[in-house]
C-alpha cells in the first residue's frame, strides 16, 4: 500500500488510548487497523435496513465492496457466524484479517468490543498466551528470544514467508544464538486438502531422525511446492499447489527416510490436532501466525501474514 492509497482519519475517542499503544507495541496491528478505519469511512455511503442473508452472500458482498476500494486484489479465507455476527478471514498484502459483518450483510468493522470491557483498562494490551508444548525447534534451547510459528504446509503465505523470511531470519537470529523457533501446526483444511498429512508426514521424519531431521522435511515440503509452482526452488509463490501423501513419502525417502507406515497408520494426527486447538486458544485466525515472546514467558507479540524480516527486527527490539 502506497502513501496515495492511505486516508487519515481521525480516530473516534473512544479508540484512543490504549488502541495506539497496541500499535506501537505491535506493528502489525498498524497495517490492518488502516485498512479496517479506512473501510468504516467507506461504509458510511453504504449503510442501510435489511434482513438476514447468507454467510455467502454476505462474503460476495464484503468481497464487492472491499475489492472496489483497493488497489491490491482481497480474497476471502473463510466466513462462519460467530457470536450472531459473521466472522471473514480476508487475505490482503499476505495477512490475515479477520472482519465482523451484521447478518444483514449492511455494517462491517474490525472488532467488536465487548460492553463489559473496560477501555481504559491497563491489561496485557496486544499480547497473546501459547506455549512451545514438545514440538520441533529450531535453534538454542538458550535463545533469549522465542518465535513460534503456527504454519500450514500447504498454504502459498506461509511459503512465501519460507521464501522470502525465513532464510534472513535463519541467518540474522537463529544462527546467531539470539532467536529459537519453534514450528507448530495449524492445517486449514477446509481449503487445503494436503494440509494434515503433510503435517503429520514432518512429524515421521521426525520420529526417525530428530528435529534436525524434521527441518529439512519441512524445507523439502515447501522446496518442492516451489518447483511445482515457479519451477525454481527460491522462485516466486503464485498459488496453493496440489500434492499427495505419495508425494509427501517420495519427498521423504529423497532425504532418507522410509515414513510409509507411520504415514499411513495416521500417528501423529492428533498431535497435529493438538496444535491446531492451542492455536485457536491463541487467537490463530490464518497462517502463517507468529508469537515472538522472551523465551520461557507465556506470552507474546502476536504477528499475522508473510511479513518481512524488518517487521520481526522491530518486535524483537521491544523485548
Amino acid at each position: 500500500m502506497s502513501e496515495s492509497d492511505i486516508i487519515e482519519i481521525k480516530l473516534p475517542k473512544f479508540l484512543h488510548g490504549n488502541a495506539t499503544d497496541k500499535i506501537r507495541k505491535n506493528p502489525w496491528i498498524a497495517s490492518t487497523f488502516v485498512l479496517g478505519i479506512l473501510i468504516l469511512a467507506l461504509l458510511y455511503n453504504n449503510i442501510s435496513g435489511g434482513t438476514s442473508i447468507s454467510a455467502d452472500s454476505a462474503g460476495e458482498r464484503l468481497l464487492d465492496f472491499l475489492n472496489q476500494n483497493s488497489e491490491s486484489e482481497i480474497m476471502l479465507r473463510d466466513i462462519s457466524l460467530e457470536n450472531g455476527l459473521y466472522k471473514a478471514n480476508v487475505e490482503f498484502q499476505g495477512n490475515v484479517i479477520p472482519l465482523y459483518i451484521t447478518r444483514d450483510g449492511n455494517y462491517l468493522f474490525q472488532e467488536p468490543i465487548p460492553l463489559t470491557s473496560n477501555p481504559n483498562s491497563n491489561g496485557k494490551g496486544g499480547f497473546v498466551s501459547a506455549s512451545e508444548d514438545d514440538d520441533a525447534v529450531l535453534g538454542s534451547e538458550n535463545a533469549e528470544i522465542t518465535i513460534i510459528e503456527f504454519s500450514d504446509y500447504q498454504c502459498p503465505f506461509c511459503r512465501k514467508f519460507w521464501t522470502e523470511t525465513f532464510k534472513e531470519l535463519k541467518t540474522n537470529y537463529i544462527d546467531t544464538g539470539k532467536v529459537k523457533l519453534v514450528y507448530r501446526d495449524f492445517p486449514l483444511t477446509n481449503i487445503h486438502s494436503s494440509a494434515q498429512v503433510s503435517a503429520e508426514a514432518a512429524e515421521c521424519v521426525r520420529e526417525q531422525g530428530g528435529d534436525s531431521a524434521y527441518w529439512k522435511m519441512h524445507d523439502k515440503i515447501f522446496t518442492e511446492q516451489n518447483i511445482l509452482d515457479s519451477g525454481s526452488a527460491s522462485g516466486a509463490v503464485t498459488k496453493t499447489i496440489t500434492y499427495t501423501a505419495t508425494d509427501l513419502k517420495d519427498w521423504a525417502k529423497e532425504l532418507g527416510y522410509d515414513i510409509g507406515s507411520c504415514l499411513d497408520s495416521e500417528k501423529y494426527k492428533s498431535e497435529v490436532l493438538k496444535d491446531s486447538t492451542d492455536g485457536q486458544s491463541a487467537g490463530v485466525g490464518g497462517t502463517p501466525y507468529f508469537i515472538v515472546m522472551k523465551t520461557n514467558s507465556d506470552e507474546g507479540v502476536p504477528l499475522s501474514g508473510a511479513q518481512p524480516l524488518s517487521v520481526f527486527e522491530q518486535v524483537i527490539g521491544t523485548f
